[in-house]
């Protein structure tokens, strides 16, 4: 996934108009030594018709406020709405100014201007071009990802668990899915059932360490009226519930003992009895199970039954905790900022520099503990646009927020070396499986590698 990437430059289509011949040569050979390749246009009449071509499209419009036939306020007007427009005005005119910015300017120079300062409105500019880009390359990745029932990420690990998704979910196995608490396991439990012959059936999930020892039977298989005290009506049981559908038992290592012959006899027959009933009734259920528990160390200290083990087991999912697939975090970020921007009606988005301390704290919590750690920053925060002080709550814990060789005033170019390498390390330096979760394709990568002397 690329989260951090330089705008090529000699992709971005500038626009300089100006009456004045000697300016638009001199602006053009400014922006031509910086790898630019600027279309320069004196008849503003003419500027007007290319920018309102269907087929042209401009990323940065420079424009003098003061022409004949077509004035820099109207060019303005006429621009695409993605198009970032910079308005010369003269003599430093301050009405002028803050009329082309009401109208949508993304800056303007005042007259006279120096070289520097011109420089560097046009690397603003294209920097929040870039910017732009990178989110909607991101929101696009995301959109790519939600058809596992909204689990996010690009990493190896997580594309792996994709796999294994397709794979399982055309077979009505049992499925185990191991992960530390946070991981996702009932968003993998749900995806196996959306992707299933099964998904128009039910999807019911219960966690067995949640309910008490006496009366998980009656959950799982049901009751009677009278079954036991305080059995006032019958009720069917999550195996009934299910039937046609998929059930998940969460935290099954959490089962009493003596409740687990009872499970294995049903995985056996697939008949359920409910208490204080002599009727057995036949079940069709898809049944996935899920622990944060080693089960192997369970069933050496006798807490867990072997044989119900291979039986709930007969394929393994195991789900990797955040810290072991880091890359993701921008992505998660990305789209747990969305559903609070939906909730509270705002915008939100976040700087690198508070990517970066993201990327680098240690999420003993996982993706549940992201999601709080945003949520708490959103809604804490005065300003739409999240940044590293933002997030001083995580970093005063403990967090390790650093990066070695680093200042806290790190650089784009700097974060981006780092997270480059951060993947290609993640990916064993597969070069190919590297430039797929960057976003980029294996030339750009090397050229990458390169620059950052990363070999």
């Amino acid at each position: 996934m690329r989260f951090y990437s330089d705008m090529n430059t000699s992709d971005t289509k500038i626009l300089i108009v100006d009456d004045e011949e000697n300016s638009t040569i001199l602006l053009r050979k400014v922006l031509e030594k910086r790898g630019f390749d600027p279309v320069t246009e004196n008849d503003s009449k003419k500027a007007l018709n290319l920018i309102q071509e269907q087929n042209e499209h401009f990323d940065v419009i420079i424009s003098d406020l003061q022409m004949p036939e077509v004035s820099g306020i109207e060019l303005l007007k006429a621009k695409s709405e993605e198009t970032l427009f910079i308005m010369i005005t003269g003599y430093g005119s301050i009405d002028s100014a803050v009329e082309s910015m009401k109208l949508g300017a993304f800056d303007y120079l005042g007259k006279p201007f120096n070289l520097d300062e011109f420089i560097l409105k046009v690397d603003k500019a294209v920097e929040h071009i870039r910017l732009s880009k990178q989110v909607k390359n991101l929101k696009s990745q995301i959109e790519e990802t939600a058809s596992f029932s909204s689990i996010i990420g690009k990493s190896r690990k997580m594309n792996n668990v994709f796999d294994m998704i397709r794979n399982v979910s055309v077979s009505d196995a049992n499925v185990l899915i191991e992960g530390s608490s946070g991981t996702g396991k009932e968003l993998v439990a749900r995806a196996l059932h959306n992707n299933s012959s099964r998904k128009d059936g039910p999807f019911i999930a219960i966690n067995c360490s949640a309910i008490p020892d006496n009366l998980l039977e009656s959950e799982l298989f049901g009751h009677t009226k009278g079954a036991y005290t305080g059995a006032i009506d019958s009720q069917k049981g999550v195996f009934e519930l299910a039937h046609g559908g998929t059930l998940l038992l969460d935290e099954i290592a959490e089962m009493p003992f003596q409740l687990q012959s009872k499970l294995l006899r049903v995985l056996e027959t697939w008949e359920i009895k409910p208490l204080g009933s002599d009727k057995v009734k036949k079940v069709d259920v898809r049944l996935v199970s899920a622990t944060n528990q080693n089960i192997k160390e369970f069933i050496e200290e006798k807490k867990f039954r072997e044989d119900l083990f291979y039986r709930i087991a007969t394929v393994t999912i195991s789900l990797p905790s955040l810290n072991e697939r880091k890359e993701d975090i921008p992505l998660l970020a990305s789209h747990f900022l969305k559903r609070h921007s939906d909730k509270l009606n705002r915008n939100f988005s976040i700087k690198a520099e508070a990517v970066e301390l993201l990327m680098n704290h240690n999420w003993k919590g996982n993706v549940r503990e992201l999601e709080n750690v945003i949520e708490r920053a959103v809604i804490s925060s005065e300003s739409d646009v999240l940044a590293r002080h933002n997030f001083k709550f995580i970093s005063s814990g403990g967090a390790d927020d650093s990066i070695p060789g680093a200042s806290g005033n790190m650089d784009l170019k700097n974060i981006e070396r780092i997270y480059i390498k951060r993947v290609l390390e993640e990916n064993g330096w597969n070069k190919l499986q590297a430039a797929k979760i960057l976003g980029i394709d294996r030339k750009t990568l090397y050229k990458k590698i390169k620059e950052y002397d990363l070999e």
